[in-house]
């Protein structure tokens, strides 16, 4: 992780409240009404990933790149537990994030070709750690900007889809 600038990770646990916004009638754990899990993107260049879901738990580690793609797990109120692609946890506040989608080159150098079959020119290739953003996604491929160069890549490529979705 320290490669990729993502930062450190101390450990711990999780364990939320809600139970003065339960009270009134709220769900506080699913505020924002938009699926879960879901990728956006890191909206800010350094983000604080709390113990817990306020500005009053503890930082655990620090991600340092804007625009990495990230996963939301879990909501209560204006904090969203995001996933990073190694399987790390954390909250953050709501505003440090985009919905913006983005991609994390894993695995190898991989290539972005011209079209999305395997057989089409390549565009450019991409390192791994690489970040991108994603445009659309069919079947197995996907359109994505890789530091100004558009092609496709296969959705195995990278980080920050799921199996099967469609993306337009």
């Amino acid at each position: 992780m320290a490669g990729l600038g993502a930062g450190l990770f101390a450990g711990g646990t999780v364990t939320g409240g809600g139970t003065a916004l339960a009270a009134e009638g709220k769900d506080p754990t699913h505020a924002s009404g938009l699926p879960i899990p879901r990728f956006v993107t890191v909206r800010v260049g350094e983000v604080n990933l709390r113990s817990g879901p306020n500005g009053s738990y503890p930082i655990e580690w620090v991600f340092k790149r804007k625009d990495m793609p990230v996963e939301i797990v879990q909501e209560f109120d204006t904090w969203r537990r995001i996933r990073d692609w190694e399987g790390a946890e954390g909250w953050v506040h709501q505003s440090a994030l985009s919905g913006r989608r983005g991609i994390l080159i894993v695995g190898q150098t991989r290539a972005i070709h011209e079209s999305p079959r395997g057989d089409s020119g390549v565009v450019a290739r991409a390192e791994p750690g690489v970040i991108g953003s994603l445009k659309k996604c069919r079947d197995e491929w996907c359109e994505v900007d890789v530091k100004g160069y558009r092609g496709w890549m296969k959705r195995a490529d990278f980080w920050g889809t799921y199996p099967g979705e469609k993306i337009e």
